[in-house]
């Protein structure tokens, strides 16, 4: 494996789009016309002689996902001939199995997997195809979210990543007058006057350890991007540690201090994340540092709720988190029908398919020639105040190489008392070392 840092998705910083905002007028009444010529490598016309299955191997908890709808692969097998079978995974044993299977080269023809996790997980220069050269990359906005080393590892017809930073209950703040706080001090007070109404400013799940890391991923990332950009890659080097930046260790005493100052649930470490959605319908709650995969959520059960998002307020004018993008596919390098596969991508990719999963599922189009739809007010927002603007900074999740579970159980220490912030970082860095030098990075 290759010992240098894994650095994902770096352009998603500079502008994760260059974005056809129009509202198209696709309803998806065009499914059944031919895709453009000059995209058809997927068409009738290479339709293989005889009947072919390849195998794409999945979550079982992504069966949701655009691209193993029925319609679609039904679709895809008439027109080529190439019948699709799905390999459901195990959700908790997905990582392990797809390990297993790369390492004994029973391996599947595509993988649905989330390439921040197939760097730390799958090895992937090692297992992976390297995609530069299909007839679709030249047709995307946005390379890098798919992309790793300088490379494309992975298809997605979307760039739209998830957001990280404070989900806010708008009408709350407009009620009671409240502006979007652009510092640490601001939030404080924020967070007071909406104790004094009778409302609990922030829930705190973590019971659900990895939710604690959304306060730290975006502030460490914020002020590394703005501070000291190889901060990352020395880390990865083992020439810092993370207790090495005193910052660091004041961005977790923010967070702490939100708890005991008393602006949160008081049981932070029983209440779990499956509550949050509740917690907003109910307003029993104003705020929350969590992705934008909650207004979602909540939207799901009450179209009308108006949630918002602002940046995690760690310091001045912090810029939004933002996560790899998920749910790409990959091709491994060993796959049994390697022509096979890319015609699937090719198929996805073309400019009518590509169109209906993007009006679909409302995606931010990774292609210049497919249309983004109409966006949600929300996304809206974040694409016209923090995307647009260039205000994003990827989290600092993505420049880890390691497993992170154990620095979630640090921070959940943190609130139990047990650890200081300082004490968090520097058995951070014991378990981190630990971790590289299993992996054989050079430096540990």
């Amino acid at each position: 494996m290759n010992n240098k840092m894994k650095k994902i998705a770096t352009g998603i910083l500079a502008g994760v789009m260059t974005l056809s905002l129009a509202a198209c007028g696709s309803d998806n009444s065009g499914s059944k016309n031919a895709p453009d010529s000059k995209n058809a490598s997927a068409t009738d016309s290479g339709k293989s002689s005889s009947k072919v299955t390849i195998e794409l191997a999945i979550s079982k908890s992504s069966q949701d996902s655009a691209f193993v709808a029925q319609d679609l692969l039904d679709e895809f097998e008439q027109k080529t001939n190439i019948k699709v079978n799905l390999q459901l995974l195990p959700a908790e044993q997905t990582a392990t199995v797809l390990q297993t299977k790369l390492a004994v080269d029973e391996v599947p023809d595509l993988i649905q997997y989330n390439l921040a996790s197939a760097t730390t997980d799958l090895n992937l220069e090692r297992n992976f195809e390297i995609l530069d050269n299909e007839p679709w990359v030249g047709r995307l906005l946005n390379k890098d979210v798919l992309s790793a080393n300088g490379h494309v590892y992975s298809f997605h017809v979307s760039q739209d990543t998830g957001m990280q930073g404070v989900v806010y209950n708008k009408d709350i703040f407009k009620d009671l007058g409240l502006a979007i706080p652009n510092n640490y001090e601001e939030f404080l007070a924020v967070c007071e006057k909406i104790k004094a109404s009778g409302v609990t400013p922030v829930f705190m799940p973590y019971k659900d350890a990895w939710a604690a890391n959304i306060w730290p991923a975006a502030a460490f990332a914020d002020w590394a991007a703005k501070q000291e950009p190889t901060l990352f890659d020395d880390i990865n080097a083992g020439r810092k540690k993370w207790s090495d930046v005193p910052e660091f260790a004041t961005f977790l005493q923010q967070q702490y201090d939100v708890y005991k100052k008393g602006y949160t649930n008081t049981d932070i470490l029983s209440d779990s994340y499956d509550m949050a959605v509740g917690k907003f319908l109910n307003k029993e709650v104003a705020m929350m540092f969590m992705g934008d995969w909650l207004i979602v959520n909540v939207a799901e059960k009450d179209p009308n709720m108006h949630l918002g998002l602002f940046a995690i307020p760690s310091s001045e004018g912090a810029s939004l988190g933002a996560s790899p993008l998920g749910g790409q596919l990959f091709i491994p390098k060993k796959a049994k029908h390697m022509e096979e596969a890319k015609k699937f991508l090719d198929f996805i990719a073309t400019k009518e398919v590509a169109q209906k999963i993007v009006d679909a599922q409302g995606y931010v189009s990774n292609f210049s020639d497919v249309t983004t739809p109409k966006l949600p007010e929300y996304k809206q927002e974040i694409v016209d105040q923090y995307i647009t603007p260039k205000k994003t900074v990827l989290t600092t999740d993505a420049y880890m190489i390691v497993d992170r579970s154990e620095l979630y159980r640090l921070l959940q220490d943190e609130f139990a008392g047990g650890l200081d912030p300082q004490g968090v970082l520097k058995s951070w860095d014991e378990k981190f070392s630990q971790l590289m030098k299993d992996k054989g990075v050079q430096g540990f």
